[in-house]
């Protein structure tokens, strides 16, 4: 029989529906990040790096472009004979076939996959968040306190603990309470959504909480092994840790890469994030073209001028076109003379000649002021901008969009334009 010593299991489901039409066609953690990577590629990276080489990715939303990119698990060195990278997704059984209904019911539709490899730890991971974390160090403090299970949490400000799990700890870092989202939190130790498990005891967990309509880790399989006595321990985490699921979060994340001295570095020799490349010629930049305090990703062309921004792949930006404060993602094409101001551009899009993007008073969005805020443009996948438009900020279009949509060539701030089933 295989034996692992430790698997993990890596949430990728989610739709991400705070990142509104970014989301539109993929999962959240296919979203691009950094101008090269994936955000799935950092938990796949740290399991790698940690010495992890058995991961099953459990997708269900949009999945084609995730299945896509981690094929056969090569960037990260998971093809492996035996363990590697599976995906997972839900599939139809003789009996109870269902969607994945929470995060714990995920898990337990797939105690067979676990089963096969006979392990003593599980590690449970979410595939959106960026950081970078050796879990390796956490089992062994896992081990050391002789827990059934390990919860990462990291120290937030204590006005935001009430959007998280906490944990209250003693002295031995042993937690004595858990709650969800507690509206009055009594530390600010938070979740973070990795867990290291007793094969045994999450098992048993699963198995006993099976029932529970959307099983969750945060609201039934921790209670339930908390309430049975299982040794429970916080492992604190003091890295870089950012939970990318609101536009601004994600905005945020891009552009702190490109501070003077990132807080989040991707150039470390020992901790390489490892992704799908594809094969492209290098950058060029034309001689007047400006480019200040940004990542340009390879295969792309600047004629034009970009301060403060990261760029994808394969991006053309055309002669005077100005882009700043903004994160362009793969293949986008920006015409001559176009401006993209706090701008999220996603992949394949095209903006037109001299459309400016971006401009004026900032005004709450229409449609859903919590998702586009903040003051960002956000352009959906193959949308096409016509020329000569004005868009204001917080303002989101998707779909292949014509003069008539702009009403004397003018979007204002705040609006919401969404053309279903047009795309370049």
């Amino acid at each position: 029989m295989i034996k692992k010593e430790m698997i993990a299991m890596l949430l990728a489901g989610g739709q991400g529906s705070r990142l509104g039409v970014l989301t539109a066609k993929m999962a959240k953690p296919a979203v691009s990040f950094g101008g090269k990577y994936r955000i799935i590629d950092f938990p796949l990276s740290n399991c790698i790096n940690s010495g992890v080489d058995t991961v099953g990715v459990l997708t269900q939303y949009q999945p084609l472009r995730l299945n896509t990119h981690i094929g056969i698990g090569i960037p990260w060195d998971l093809d492996r004979n035996i363990g590697g990278v599976t995906v997972l997704p839900p599939y139809e059984k003789s009996e109870n076939s269902e969607w994945y209904t929470g995060t714990a019911n995920a898990i337990y539709q797939n105690l067979d996959y676990m089963e096969t490899y006979n392990p003593d730890y599980v590690l449970i991971l979410s595939g959106d968040h960026i950081y970078k974390m050796d879990y390796e160090v956490m089992l062994d403090f896992h081990k050391e306190k002789g827990a059934d299970v390990t919860i990462a949490v990291m120290p937030v400000p204590m006005e935001e603990a009430k959007r998280f799990g906490i944990m209250i700890t003693d002295e031995t870092g042993k937690i004595t309470e858990f709650e969800e989202k507690p509206e009055n939190p009594r530390s600010n130790l938070a979740s973070m959504g990795i867990y290291i498990f007793n094969w045994k005891t999450l098992k048993e967990a699963l198995i006993a909480k099976a029932n529970q309509p959307a099983l969750d880790f945060g609201k039934h399989v921790i209670p339930y092994c908390h309430d049975n006595g299982s040794p429970m321990y916080a492992y604190e985490f003091t890295g870089y840790w950012k939970d990318v699921g609101t536009l601004e979060s994600y905005w945020q994340a891009n552009m702190e890469l490109i501070d003077l001295v990132p807080e989040f570095n991707l150039y470390e020799e020992y901790w390489k994030i490892y992704t799908k490349s594809e094969t492209l010629p290098p950058q060029y930049l034309s001689k007047d073209s400006v480019i200040e305090r940004s990542i340009v990703g390879e295969g792309s062309e600047i004629y034009g001028k970009v301060y403060n921004s990261v760029i994808g792949r394969g991006v053309v930006i055309g002669e005077n076109a100005v882009i700043r404060d903004s994160i362009i993602m793969n293949e986008v094409e920006i015409k001559e003379s176009a401006q993209c101001i706090k701008c999220i551009v996603a992949e394949g899009a095209v903006i037109g000649e001299n459309a400016v993007l971006g401009e004026g008073e900032e005004q709450p969005n229409e449609t859903d002021p919590k998702i586009y805020n903040a003051g960002i443009v956000t352009i959906g996948e193959k949308t096409l901008i016509p020329a000569d438009v004005r868009i204001g900020k917080n303002s989101v279009v998707l779909g292949a969009t014509g003069p008539e949509d702009y009403p004397e060539g003018v979007l204002k701030s705040g609006s919401t334009l969404i053309k279903a089933g047009d795309e370049v």
